[in-house]
């Protein structure tokens, strides 16, 4: 029996004029936006839209993502797509929570816009992440233990962060993020070089995401969802800390909550759903990035990318 999930990509494949002729087609898409908007404060459309020096800072990066992620579901269930089960990386997992029915999307906006202004005050300086490539995932692991382990080098008294390291993104076999404290991550990386990996990229990003370091914007978060209304999923979805099924609306708070400060097991999510029957993946969103690590899991289940209104139109049509 064939079995469809929708996935929706994290932060970092935004650019300016996402989701646009979504936008431009259909009324219900201008709607998502006016939601985003109004939970932010300010205008999502012209930071999505128009050329802009925000929309690659965290705390305008989340919500104009998940708005962009909501308008693509929002089409394709008008045109009568429909899921068995969804899955989301990192602020990906919004955009399931919202296909899944268990967080309304006026809420789910309204925790991101929080959630990306509790991560970007929390960004400590000397925070740092990177990908480490073509390396066993435990191998990885194994080093930022050990690297935590022992400890600082004598030189290191510039830093006023904890010495931290650890895996921040199981992507897929050949890619694993490692985040934390600058000189752990760096000593972390050229150890996994040593060790085999083929390379050690730093990312470009503001800090050092899914570490011990951001636990307190997790505990920040923690208190706004309190107010939130969660409901038990009607689609079933993954979350990222557990790469299991959330089975009820008592889960999602904690799993959230922990998801800030949390390594994400998304290469973990894949291999579960694989093992349970999913033949079709479709991406919902900016980017293609989920559909490459479906096919480094395996070649030959059928995945869909839709990021363009002609994407919609070609996936209907065939």
């Amino acid at each position: 029996m064939s079995k469809t999930v929708f996935m929706f990509p994290g932060q970092g494949s935004q650019y300016v004029g996402m989701a646009k002729d979504f936008y431009d087609a259909y009324p219900e898409v201008r709607e998502v936006f006016s939601k985003a908007s109004e939970a932010a404060g300010f205008s999502v459309e012209e930071l999505c839209f128009e050329e802009n020096e925000k929309l690659n800072i965290t705390e305008y990066t989340q919500i104009c993502m998940l708005a962009a992620e909501a308008a693509v579901y929002t089409a394709a269930k008008k045109e009568g797509l429909k899921c068995d089960v969804t899955a989301g990386l990192s602020l990906g997992e919004y955009g399931a929570l919202i296909a899944s029915g268990a967080m309304s999307m006026e809420d789910a906006f309204k925790v991101v816009r929080q959630r990306g202004k509790f991560m970007q005050a929390a960004v400590p300086e000397g925070g740092a992440m990177a990908a480490i490539l073509n390396l066993d995932p435990q191998i990885v692991a194994d080093v930022c233990k050990e690297v935590e382990a022992a400890g600082p080098d004598a030189d290191a008294a510039a830093y006023t962060l904890p010495y931290v390291v650890s895996v921040a993104n199981y992507n897929s076999p050949v890619q694993i993020v490692i985040t934390g404290r600058e000189d752990a991550v760096k000593k972390a990386s050229d150890i996994c070089v040593e060790r085999g990996a083929r390379r050690a990229v730093p990312l470009k990003v503001s800090g050092p995401f899914h570490s011990a370091l951001l636990k307190g914007a997790g505990e920040q978060l923690g208190k706004v969802l309190e107010d939130v209304t969660v409901n038990d999923p009607v689609v079933p979805y993954l979350a990222n800390v557990t790469a299991d099924y959330v089975t009820g609306k008592d889960q999602v708070k904690p799993l959230l909550t922990a998801q800030v400060s949390s390594s994400v097991k998304w290469q973990q999510t894949l291999e579960r759903l694989l093992a349970d029957g999913a033949d079709l993946f479709v991406e919902l969103g900016p980017g293609s990035t989920l559909t490459g690590f479906v096919k480094k899991l395996n070649k030959e289940v059928k995945t869909v990318n839709i990021e363009k209104l002609e994407d919609l139109k070609a996936y209907l049509e065939g």
